[in-house]
Protein backbone atom coordinates (compact mmCIF):
# COMPACT_ATOMS: atom_id res chain seq x y z
CA UNK A 1 0.00 0.00 0.00
CA UNK A 2 1.16 3.44 -0.81
CA UNK A 3 -0.47 4.87 2.83
CA UNK A 4 -1.39 3.48 6.06
CA UNK A 5 -3.42 4.24 8.21
CA UNK A 6 -5.08 6.95 5.37
CA UNK A 7 -6.92 7.05 2.39
CA UNK A 8 -6.70 10.48 1.48
CA UNK A 9 -3.01 12.44 2.07
CA UNK A 10 -2.60 15.97 1.37
CA UNK A 11 1.07 17.22 1.71
CA UNK A 12 1.89 20.94 1.69
CA UNK A 13 5.25 21.92 2.59
CA UNK A 14 6.54 25.78 1.60
CA UNK A 15 10.51 26.53 2.74
CA UNK A 16 11.13 30.61 2.44
CA UNK A 17 14.80 32.22 3.06
CA UNK A 18 14.03 35.34 2.95
CA UNK A 19 16.33 38.16 0.96
CA UNK A 20 19.10 39.76 2.23
CA UNK A 21 22.06 41.49 0.50
CA UNK A 22 25.28 39.56 0.23
CA UNK A 23 23.10 36.52 1.56
CA UNK A 24 21.22 33.76 0.38
CA UNK A 25 17.87 34.17 -2.56
CA UNK A 26 14.24 33.13 -2.20
CA UNK A 27 13.79 30.03 -2.48
CA UNK A 28 10.07 27.75 -2.71
CA UNK A 29 9.07 25.01 -2.65
CA UNK A 30 5.68 23.05 -2.67
CA UNK A 31 4.37 19.88 -2.50
CA UNK A 32 1.17 19.59 -4.27
CA UNK A 33 -2.01 17.72 -2.86
CA UNK A 34 -2.01 13.98 -2.94
CA UNK A 35 -5.39 12.07 -3.13
CA UNK A 36 -5.48 7.92 -2.26
CA UNK A 37 -8.24 5.90 -1.45
CA UNK A 38 -7.77 1.75 -0.79
CA UNK A 39 -11.42 1.34 -0.21
CA UNK A 40 -10.28 -0.35 3.34
CA UNK A 41 -13.30 1.86 4.64
CA UNK A 42 -15.95 1.79 2.49
CA UNK A 43 -16.15 3.12 -1.35
CA UNK A 44 -15.07 7.03 -0.54
CA UNK A 45 -17.76 7.89 -3.05
CA UNK A 46 -16.93 5.42 -5.81
CA UNK A 47 -19.72 3.99 -7.45
CA UNK A 48 -20.59 2.10 -10.41
CA UNK A 49 -23.87 2.92 -12.63
CA UNK A 50 -26.84 0.66 -13.73
CA UNK A 51 -28.48 2.88 -16.75
CA UNK A 52 -29.84 6.26 -17.55
CA UNK A 53 -33.01 5.39 -15.58
CA UNK A 54 -31.47 3.45 -12.88
CA UNK A 55 -28.42 5.67 -12.21
CA UNK A 56 -25.91 5.05 -9.91
CA UNK A 57 -25.47 1.44 -7.91
CA UNK A 58 -23.35 0.41 -5.06
CA UNK A 59 -19.66 -1.24 -6.17
CA UNK A 60 -19.06 -4.76 -4.89
CA UNK A 61 -16.09 -4.76 -1.97
CA UNK A 62 -13.99 -7.41 -1.53
CA UNK A 63 -10.41 -8.55 -0.48
CA UNK A 64 -10.31 -4.37 0.23
CA UNK A 65 -10.84 -3.68 -3.37
CA UNK A 66 -13.47 -2.22 -4.91
CA UNK A 67 -14.66 -4.62 -8.10
CA UNK A 68 -16.86 -4.21 -11.34
CA UNK A 69 -17.90 -6.67 -12.71
CA UNK A 70 -19.86 -7.39 -15.80
CA UNK A 71 -22.68 -7.06 -17.63
CA UNK A 72 -22.10 -3.80 -18.10
CA UNK A 73 -24.88 -1.05 -19.07
CA UNK A 74 -24.31 0.08 -22.81
CA UNK A 75 -23.95 4.42 -22.33
CA UNK A 76 -25.49 4.90 -25.87
CA UNK A 77 -25.35 9.21 -24.72
CA UNK A 78 -22.76 9.50 -27.01
CA UNK A 79 -23.89 6.99 -30.23
CA UNK A 80 -22.43 8.41 -33.50
CA UNK A 81 -21.99 11.44 -34.79
CA UNK A 82 -20.42 11.58 -31.08
CA UNK A 83 -17.78 8.82 -30.42
CA UNK A 84 -19.54 6.06 -29.61
CA UNK A 85 -20.63 3.76 -26.78
CA UNK A 86 -19.08 2.72 -23.82
CA UNK A 87 -18.77 0.83 -19.92
CA UNK A 88 -18.89 2.82 -17.08
CA UNK A 89 -16.84 1.17 -14.38
CA UNK A 90 -16.03 3.20 -11.85
CA UNK A 91 -17.17 7.29 -11.18
CA UNK A 92 -16.33 9.65 -8.26
CA UNK A 93 -18.20 12.75 -8.39
CA UNK A 94 -15.59 15.61 -7.76
CA UNK A 95 -17.76 18.49 -6.64
CA UNK A 96 -19.87 19.05 -3.93
CA UNK A 97 -21.58 19.36 -1.41
CA UNK A 98 -25.18 18.75 -1.93
CA UNK A 99 -24.75 15.07 -3.51
CA UNK A 100 -28.21 13.83 -3.87
CA UNK A 101 -29.06 10.46 -1.65
CA UNK A 102 -28.76 8.23 -3.81
CA UNK A 103 -25.20 9.16 -4.80
CA UNK A 104 -24.50 8.41 -1.00
CA UNK A 105 -26.58 5.22 -0.79
CA UNK A 106 -24.19 4.19 -3.88
CA UNK A 107 -20.68 5.39 -2.71
CA UNK A 108 -20.90 6.88 0.69
CA UNK A 109 -19.24 9.54 1.91
CA UNK A 110 -17.21 11.38 -0.55
CA UNK A 111 -14.14 11.51 0.66
CA UNK A 112 -12.32 13.63 -2.53
CA UNK A 113 -14.96 15.97 -2.27
CA UNK A 114 -15.19 16.31 1.63
CA UNK A 115 -10.90 16.85 2.20
CA UNK A 116 -11.65 19.71 -0.51
CA UNK A 117 -9.14 18.42 -3.41
CA UNK A 118 -8.41 20.59 -6.35
CA UNK A 119 -11.09 19.81 -9.82
CA UNK A 120 -7.85 20.93 -11.31
CA UNK A 121 -6.41 18.13 -13.49
CA UNK A 122 -4.04 19.92 -15.56
CA UNK A 123 -0.98 17.49 -15.51
CA UNK A 124 -2.22 15.46 -12.86
CA UNK A 125 -0.92 12.04 -12.52
CA UNK A 126 -3.30 9.18 -11.93
CA UNK A 127 -1.52 5.20 -10.27
CA UNK A 128 -4.19 2.60 -10.60
CA UNK A 129 -3.59 -0.71 -8.93
CA UNK A 130 -5.67 -3.11 -10.56
CA UNK A 131 -6.03 -6.82 -11.46
CA UNK A 132 -9.21 -8.82 -13.41
CA UNK A 133 -9.79 -10.77 -15.94
CA UNK A 134 -11.13 -9.71 -18.84
CA UNK A 135 -12.09 -10.19 -22.44
CA UNK A 136 -12.15 -6.78 -24.17
CA UNK A 137 -13.20 -7.50 -27.60
CA UNK A 138 -11.14 -4.55 -28.54
CA UNK A 139 -12.07 -2.32 -25.66
CA UNK A 140 -9.43 -1.04 -23.27
CA UNK A 141 -9.80 0.62 -19.69
CA UNK A 142 -9.71 4.68 -20.10
CA UNK A 143 -9.74 7.30 -17.87
CA UNK A 144 -13.09 9.75 -18.93
CA UNK A 145 -12.78 13.33 -17.53
CA UNK A 146 -15.89 15.20 -17.58
CA UNK A 147 -16.75 19.27 -16.72
CA UNK A 148 -20.10 21.05 -17.09
CA UNK A 149 -19.71 24.97 -18.23
CA UNK A 150 -23.42 26.22 -18.17
CA UNK A 151 -25.83 23.46 -19.36
CA UNK A 152 -23.33 21.61 -21.26
CA UNK A 153 -21.30 18.57 -20.23
CA UNK A 154 -18.35 17.78 -22.04
CA UNK A 155 -16.14 14.81 -21.46
CA UNK A 156 -12.83 13.68 -22.76
CA UNK A 157 -11.44 9.80 -22.93
CA UNK A 158 -7.50 9.52 -22.13
CA UNK A 159 -7.54 7.14 -25.12
CA UNK A 160 -3.36 7.38 -25.96
CA UNK A 161 -3.10 5.82 -22.42
CA UNK A 162 -4.93 3.01 -21.75
CA UNK A 163 -4.51 1.01 -18.74
CA UNK A 164 -4.02 -2.44 -19.10
CA UNK A 165 -5.86 -5.40 -16.61
CA UNK A 166 -3.32 -8.50 -16.26
CA UNK A 167 -4.39 -11.55 -13.54
CA UNK A 168 -2.35 -10.11 -11.48
CA UNK A 169 -1.60 -6.46 -9.79
CA UNK A 170 -0.09 -4.02 -11.27
CA UNK A 171 0.32 -0.64 -10.84
CA UNK A 172 0.18 1.78 -13.78
CA UNK A 173 0.30 6.15 -14.32
CA UNK A 174 -1.16 7.96 -16.46
CA UNK A 175 -1.11 11.71 -16.99
CA UNK A 176 -3.53 14.15 -17.93
CA UNK A 177 -1.80 16.52 -19.74
CA UNK A 178 -3.86 19.10 -21.83
CA UNK A 179 -2.07 17.45 -25.60
CA UNK A 180 -5.51 16.64 -27.63
CA UNK A 181 -3.61 14.03 -29.53
CA UNK A 182 -3.69 11.79 -26.30
CA UNK A 183 -7.63 12.59 -25.95
CA UNK A 184 -10.75 11.79 -27.42
CA UNK A 185 -14.41 14.12 -26.92
CA UNK A 186 -17.28 12.23 -26.29
CA UNK A 187 -19.53 14.72 -28.11
CA UNK A 188 -23.02 13.80 -28.18
CA UNK A 189 -26.06 11.49 -29.95
CA UNK A 190 -28.39 13.15 -32.35
CA UNK A 191 -30.91 13.39 -29.46
CA UNK A 192 -28.53 14.85 -26.29
CA UNK A 193 -26.43 17.56 -27.91
CA UNK A 194 -28.45 20.42 -25.26
CA UNK A 195 -26.91 18.11 -22.61
CA UNK A 196 -23.35 17.29 -24.39
CA UNK A 197 -21.31 18.63 -26.38
CA UNK A 198 -17.60 19.62 -26.98
CA UNK A 199 -15.11 22.20 -24.52
CA UNK A 200 -11.63 22.35 -25.25
CA UNK A 201 -9.77 20.13 -23.90
CA UNK A 202 -7.92 23.05 -21.79
CA UNK A 203 -11.18 24.03 -20.21
CA UNK A 204 -12.43 20.83 -18.78
CA UNK A 205 -8.72 20.01 -17.62
CA UNK A 206 -8.53 22.81 -15.57
CA UNK A 207 -11.76 22.07 -13.75
CA UNK A 208 -13.25 18.35 -13.78
CA UNK A 209 -16.38 20.07 -11.89
CA UNK A 210 -18.58 17.04 -12.61
CA UNK A 211 -16.78 13.47 -12.56
CA UNK A 212 -14.00 10.82 -13.85
CA UNK A 213 -14.53 7.87 -14.50
CA UNK A 214 -13.08 4.56 -15.49
CA UNK A 215 -14.66 2.95 -18.79
CA UNK A 216 -14.16 0.55 -21.50
CA UNK A 217 -13.44 1.97 -24.69
CA UNK A 218 -14.65 1.44 -27.60
CA UNK A 219 -17.56 -0.98 -28.12
CA UNK A 220 -19.19 -3.16 -31.05
CA UNK A 221 -22.62 -2.85 -30.88
CA UNK A 222 -24.04 -5.91 -33.24
CA UNK A 223 -27.48 -5.27 -33.40
CA UNK A 224 -29.15 -9.23 -33.11
CA UNK A 225 -31.31 -9.52 -35.74
CA UNK A 226 -32.80 -6.68 -38.61
CA UNK A 227 -33.57 -3.38 -37.53
CA UNK A 228 -36.34 -0.45 -38.97
CA UNK A 229 -34.02 2.28 -38.89
CA UNK A 230 -30.51 3.53 -37.98
CA UNK A 231 -29.21 1.25 -34.89
CA UNK A 232 -27.61 5.01 -34.02
CA UNK A 233 -30.71 6.99 -33.68
CA UNK A 234 -32.37 3.64 -31.48
CA UNK A 235 -30.67 2.56 -27.74
CA UNK A 236 -28.90 -0.59 -27.87
CA UNK A 237 -30.70 -3.00 -25.08
CA UNK A 238 -33.28 -0.21 -25.10
CA UNK A 239 -35.12 0.08 -28.47
CA UNK A 240 -33.55 -3.68 -29.56
CA UNK A 241 -31.23 -6.38 -28.79
CA UNK A 242 -27.87 -6.72 -29.08
CA UNK A 243 -25.13 -9.82 -29.28
CA UNK A 244 -23.42 -9.99 -25.98
CA UNK A 245 -20.57 -11.98 -27.20
CA UNK A 246 -19.47 -8.84 -28.95
CA UNK A 247 -19.18 -7.45 -25.49
CA UNK A 248 -16.41 -6.72 -23.03
CA UNK A 249 -16.89 -9.53 -20.45
CA UNK A 250 -15.30 -10.10 -16.81
CA UNK A 251 -14.40 -8.12 -13.83
CA UNK A 252 -12.15 -5.97 -12.52
CA UNK A 253 -11.01 -5.15 -9.00
CA UNK A 254 -9.68 -1.71 -8.02
CA UNK A 255 -7.30 -1.79 -4.94
CA UNK A 256 -6.05 1.76 -4.98
CA UNK A 257 -5.81 4.94 -6.96
CA UNK A 258 -4.18 8.00 -6.23
CA UNK A 259 -4.08 10.70 -7.68
CA UNK A 260 -1.31 13.57 -7.31
CA UNK A 261 -1.84 17.12 -8.91
CA UNK A 262 0.91 19.12 -10.38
Amino acid sequence: MWYLHSHLVWFRLRIIILLSIGSVTIASIMMKPIYSESFQDGPGGWYGWISNAGGPKPLELRQHCAVSRSPWWIDYNHAPPGVGYLHLLYALLTKGPGFSEVYLEAGGPNRFVEAGFPTDFTGAKVTTRLRGELLPRGAKLHLLVQSTVGTLSSGWILTGQPIEVHDQFTEQTITCEPDESQWTCLGSRHDRTMTYGHLPLETVLSDVNANIILVLFPLTIRPMGPLDGDPHLLRPEKDYPVWRSELPEGYVMLDEIQIAFR
